[in-house]
């Protein structure tokens, strides 16, 4: 009896610790991506841009896209850069002004797991950050996106 409760107990704490360890690797996968994010902006930060702390992530299937609204100020000069860690995916950022109309400038780039748009606003207002896993050889796709300035 005495082996039967305990057996009972302890499979009962497996069981409790297979099911919080999904939870805690996904948590770990967006972190990952924040981390290829930062790695993307690390040489803009030798230039003298100051990364926000604050970031947005979660997880897109390939071809899937999410819109990032942000208050941009006019002649500010900003960079968006996007991670993940997954090294098979390729992803991209794009820039959109209010009215829709493409606002990046032409120094924005992609390259693989990594991609960035850099923008220095002619007008102070809402800009809309589009991050898109355009493929990837997992279903779901972890990413972040940080910014930075100056």
């Amino acid at each position: 009896m005495r082996l039967t409760v305990f057996s009972t107990r302890r499979v009962g704490w497996l069981v409790a610790a297979a099911l919080a360890l999904p939870a805690v690797s996904s948590r770990a996968s967006v972190d990952d991506a924040h981390s290829f994010a930062l790695e993307a902006a690390e040489p803009y930060v030798k230039q003298g841009y100051q990364i926000r702390e604050d970031y947005w992530g979660g997880d897109l299937g390939a071809t899937e896209k999410k819109a990032v609204r942000q208050q941009l100020f006019k002649g500010n000069d900003y960079w968006f850069w996007m991670g993940t860690e997954v090294e098979q995916a390729k992803v991209s950022v794009h820039i959109y002004d209010s009215d829709g109309k493409l606002a990046e400038q032409t120094d924005s780039w992609q390259k693989g797991h990594f991609a960035a748009a850099h923008l220095v606003p002619k007008a102070t207002g809402s800009y809309f950050i589009i991050v898109t896993v355009d493929s990837s050889s997992e279903d779901r796709t972890h990413w972040a996106l940080v910014y930075g300035f100056k």
